[in-house]
C-alpha cells in the first residue's frame, strides 16, 4: 500500500536521494545535494508550491512537485509540474499515477486551468508514462539561460 501526502522537513534526505536518481538520467541537470536540498526547502516554505511524497513500507518511494504560475494564455493559473520520480523498485506499480493524480487535485483546488511539465526528450519511459496518462506533446520548445551573478554582472 502506498500513500501520497505532503512532504515534511523530515523527508528531505529521502527527497534529495530521489533527485540524485532523477538527475542521473536527465542530461540538462547535474546533481548537487546542497543545491537540491535548498530548492526543496523553498518548495516546502512556499504557499504557491506543492511538494508531495509517496510513502510505502514506511519509506519515501516517490515524489512530485508543482508550482503555480500565471498564464496569460489561460488568463489564470497553470501548474508547472517538476521532479516526478519514483524509486526504481517501485516503478510500474501505480505510484507515479497516484502522485500525478494528487498534484492534479492540488492544482484544481487552487483553480489552475492547465498543468504543464518538462521531460527529457530521451527519457522514453517517462514520456510513455505521461502520454499514457493523457498528457499531450506541444509545439513549444524549452529554452533556458543562466542569470548573471556576482559583482561584475551588477556593475553592468
Amino acid at each position: 500500500m502506498v500513500d501520497v501526502r505532503p512532504a515534511r522537513a523530515a523527508d528531505l534526505d529521502a527527497l534529495v536521494e530521489l533527485l540524485r536518481a532523477l538527475f542521473a538520467i536527465e542530461e540538462d541537470f547535474s546533481f548537487d545535494g546542497a543545491r537540491q536540498r535548498r530548492g526543496l526547502r523553498m518548495l516546502l516554505d512556499s504557499d504557491r508550491a506543492c511538494l508531495l511524497v509517496a510513502e510505502g513500507e514506511a519509506a519515501v518511494v516517490g515524489m512530485c512537485s508543482g508550482q503555480l504560475l500565471v498564464s496569460t494564455a489561460e488568463g489564470g493559473l497553470s501548474l508547472l509540474v517538476e521532479d516526478v520520480v519514483v524509486a526504481e523498485q517501485w516503478r510500474g506499480l501505480g505510484v507515479g499515477r497516484l502522485l500525478m493524480e494528487a498534484i492534479s487535485s492540488w492544482a484544481v483546488q487552487r483553480e489552475a486551468t492547465r498543468l504543464q511539465l518538462l521531460a527529457d526528450r530521451n527519457n522514453m519511459p517517462a514520456l510513455d508514462f505521461y502520454h499514457h496518462l493523457g498528457w499531450q506533446s506541444t509545439q513549444l520548445v524549452c529554452l533556458r539561460a543562466s542569470v548573471p551573478s556576482g559583482p561584475a554582472a551588477r556593475e553592468k
